[in-house]
């Protein structure tokens, strides 16, 4: 069974920093791209950050290209979302994903398995 689970996300002021990580069980992680998206109040689902099985090609939104940072650890199964430069529009759930086709790309429904979701709040 699948599993991607998301933690790392809370309070921060606007300019602070957070550092989401995603521990993923039942996959081989090298098989898989994998991303985060995040789901702010009211809005759908976007795209935030990709990055391919071995790390060497990432993939951002222009929202928070130069601020935020995926990397991945695939011995320790993890992802990460590294978080700089917080602003109050960042506030959202934040969740991982992966991709089977071990591609960088921002379309929602070429991610086969999902997290529940860590929630971002940045107040300003």
């Amino acid at each position: 069974q699948v599993q991607l689970v998301e933690s790392g996300g809370g309070l921060v002021q606007a300019g602070g920093s957070l550092r989401l990580s995603c521990a993923a069980s039942g996959l081989t992680l090298i098989r898989y791209a994998m991303g985060w998206f995040r789901q702010l109040p009211g809005k759908e689902r976007e795209f935030v950050a990709s990055i391919i099985w071995n790390g060497e090609h990432t993939y951002y939104s222009n929202s928070v290209k130069g601020r935020f940072t995926i990397s991945r650890d695939n011995a320790r199964n993890m992802v990460y979302l590294q978080m700089n430069s917080l602003r109050p529009g960042d506030t959202a759930i934040y969740y991982c994903a992966a991709n089977g086709k071990n591609i960088n790309v921002d379309l929602l429904r070429e991610y086969e398995y999902w997290g529940q979701g860590t929630q971002v709040t940045v107040s300003s």
